[in-house]
């Protein structure tokens, strides 16, 4: 297979890095270098001369589109996340940008009946399809993104494809249950059973912490007292956009409990338009989120600690009223909180009110 030179590379920067020199079907298209590779994962994103939102636009990128980073600069400004990546143009600021890579994985060959096991996006992003007597293969919108999280349940054939004849992965989604969707299994990493192997499952629930400051945007996790655990988190932005008729996007203060969590959790609408329940439209302007990891869910109405893989914007709110976290600390708060995590289900774990205590706070 003829490997791409720099120059080939080059050459394929600038805006087809987002279209053509990304498909999701080519392994071919990343022998390049894509150790830092980063998707746009806002409406757009300008890139400045200089790394401060003070100096000129030089360029802008949008939705999706891939970016190769050359080098990352930490600058004075913004004081809650300062870094810059230097790219093509000029700079961007990480905070609406999704880090990202290409990784194919070899299929499992089947699983079992009845079963599900859990699996992540390894590529920046791919398509799912679907399949109906009517209309037969269809592609689905919007994509599934690198990090999120589903149920696969079964290993089958999907759509016929030029660039791909290799085994599918049935995704199970519990807002979509009653349509079935399929995903390139070589763009899923299957995660091992140590995903969900229980942290300090000796020390007893009413001796774990979990204290969220709002005001300076940090997470700890304390046992019998003392920290074990600590990381910068994106709480809710503070209002409420529906004017008193409905949930406030505000992360509410006050002291509670996980109530129940779920490895992988489709939140905000669903991919035919149908809406969740609760608080959980964890992104000011892309309602449809398939595949949020690692979800703990605190509250009734649905605000929860989950992974996040749409901004990198930590140590500023975010998100409509959620507690966001990176998804490999997500991951570590799901096993070392209470209730313990249990082998992959769609099914909320209740707590029977024996769930890890939180308190938040300004």
């Amino acid at each position: 297979m003829k490997r791409i030179t720099r120059r080939d590379f080059l050459k394929l920067s600038g805006l087809t890095l987002g279209g053509l020199a990304f498909s999701p079907f080519l392994p071919g298209l990343t022998d390049f270098d894509d150790s830092f590779v980063v998707r746009i994962a806002t409406a757009e994103m300008p890139v400045r001369k200089e790394p401060t939102d003070d100096s000129r636009i030089e360029l802008t990128w949008y939705r999706d589109e891939l970016v190769h980073v050359y080098e990352e600069v930490t600058a004075e400004w913004p004081k809650h996340n300062p870094v810059w990546y230097r790219v093509w143009g000029g700079y961007l600021h990480r905070g609406r940008l999704h880090r990202v890579k290409t990784v194919y994985h070899t299929p499992i060959d089947s699983i079992p009946e009845g079963k599900r096991m859990i699996a992540d996006i390894s590529v920046p992003f791919t398509t799912p399809y679907r399949y109906s007597n009517a209309f037969g293969w269809q592609q689905m919108a919007p994509p599934l993104y690198y990090g999120s999280v589903h149920f696969i349940e079964a290993v089958e054939q999907g759509p016929e494809m030029a660039d791909y004849d290799g085994p599918w992965y049935r995704i199970f989604d519990e807002l979509d249950s009653n349509v079935q969707y399929y995903v390139p299994a070589i763009h899923m990493r299957v995660f091992p059973e140590t995903s969900l192997t229980p942290i300090s499952p000796d020390v007893p629930y009413h001796e774990k912490l979990i204290e969220v400051n709002l005001s300076n945007q940090f997470l700890y996790a304390y046992e019998y007292g003392s920290l074990v655990f600590q990381t910068n988190i994106s709480s809710g932005v503070p209002g409420d956009p529906t004017g008193g008729t409905g949930i406030p996007t505000t992360t509410p203060a006050g002291e509670f409990s996980i109530i129940d969590k779920v490895p992988a959790k489709h939140m905000g609408y669903s991919f035919f338009g149908s809406q969740t329940t609760g608080n959980i439209l964890a992104d000011v302007d892309n309602y449809v989120l398939p595949g949020v990891p690692w979800t703990s869910f605190f509250t009734r109405q649905g605000h929860a600690f989950h992974g996040t893989y749409w901004h990198e914007n930590y140590g500023s709110p975010m998100s409509h009223g959620c507690i966001n976290m990176r998804s490999n600390e997500a991951n570590w708060l799901f096993r070392w909180s209470s209730p313990m995590p249990i082998a992959p289900t769609n099914e909320r774990v209740a707590t029977r009110g024996l769930g890890t205590k939180v308190e938040i706070h300004y």
